[in-house]
């Protein structure tokens, strides 16, 4: 049972879901793409923002995210502090900012989802309090998301560069989600 109001859970729902992150990880190389539409409810503010940025010394780290873009700024400044932190161990440093996540006051507001990768490994971070790594290499966040996901899950079994991958599957999100446009942001490892 919600402790929030039907319209505030509609208006958290409108938040989340504008935007599409897809990080691909196949045959030595990841690859993080995101597209540049921001949204607020139905209307396009605009079409060509950064949503995938490399972090961390030497910009070892991709980051992608979803949802509010200051809150997402946040944690992606407190990520890099923890990457810090841990050097060379991306899966502690995302485990360390997501128990902070869920149980800083401050933190615990804020609406976001990311993607993070390195050379070794794939997460997703949510607030409450999840650190997914997954199965298939394939991972997406945000509105167009599962389109992008499902595309590119197919599309894995026959092709063999990432990045390929990647493009052609939110070239199908973007065809279907009005949430998503093809104006990509496309940041590679490998």
């Amino acid at each position: 049972m919600s402790n929030t109001s039907p319209q505030h859970d509609d208006y958290l729902r409108e938040r989340w879901r504008s935007t599409t992150i897809l990080s691909v990880r196949k045959n030595g190389k990841v690859v993080v793409v995101g597209d540049g539409q921001v949204s607020a409810g139905n209307t396009v503010m605009k079409g060509k923002t950064r949503k995938v940025r490399r972090i961390g010394k030497g910009g070892n780290v991709l980051a992608g995210f979803a949802g509010a873009t200051a809150d997402a700024f946040a944690l992606l400044e407190r990520l890099e502090a923890k990457i810090e932190a841990y050097p060379d161990q991306l899966a502690r440093a995302c485990v360390e900012l997501t128990k902070d996540w869920r149980t800083d006051k401050y933190l615990r507001n804020l609406e976001a989802m990311l993607i993070v990768a390195d050379a070794d490994g794939t997460y997703v971070l949510t607030g409450n309090g999840d650190v997914v790594e997954p199965d298939e290499g394939v991972v997406a966040i945000g509105s167009g998301g599962n389109y992008a996901y499902a595309a590119a899950l197919a599309m894995a079994e026959y092709e063999d560069d990432p990045e390929v991958i990647a493009r052609k599957a939110m070239s199908v999100a973007d065809r279907i989600c009005v949430f998503t446009n093809n104006n990509l942001t496309i940041e590679t490892i490998g």
